[in-house]
């Protein structure tokens, strides 16, 4: 079974930073775009960020010279670094990939993770 495991969240200071991380596990055969989304209390969930398999990026415009998206394809890993955090950065953080499990054929899966809550305060 394929899954996306999220890590990495927590509370920090205003000004502060955080990497999250989040790994695809299980048999897959490739993943393509991946990126993180996030909730804040009362609010819909936001793209924050996204990557495809290529390594193109886009940003939400809130996050832009702050956060950084990368992956790394042999891991099967995407990470968020998040740098000179907002209160307003506060949310859960979601991790979102496009997978096609192992081994062929098989069919096309959008998973999400299980979500890490990112508190940014003093």
């Amino acid at each position: 079974q394929v899954q996306l495991v999220e890590s990495g969240g927590g509370l920090v200071q205003p000004g502060g930073s955080l990497r999250l991380s989040c790994a695809a596990s299980g048999s897959i055969f490739s993943i393509s775009a991946m990126g993180w989304y996030r909730q804040a209390p009362g609010k819909q969930r936001e793209l924050v960020a996204a990557i495809t398999s290529d390594s193109s990026t886009n940003y939400a415009d809130s996050v832009k010279g702050r956060f950084t998206i990368s992956r790394d394809n042999a891991k099967n890993t995407v990470y968020l670094q998040m740098n000179s955090l907002k209160p307003e950065d506060t949310a859960v953080y979601y991790c979102n990939a496009g997978v096609i499990p192992a081994p062929l054929p098989s069919r096309f899966l959008e998973l999400w993770g299980q979500g890490t809550l990112v508190t940014v305060s003093s």
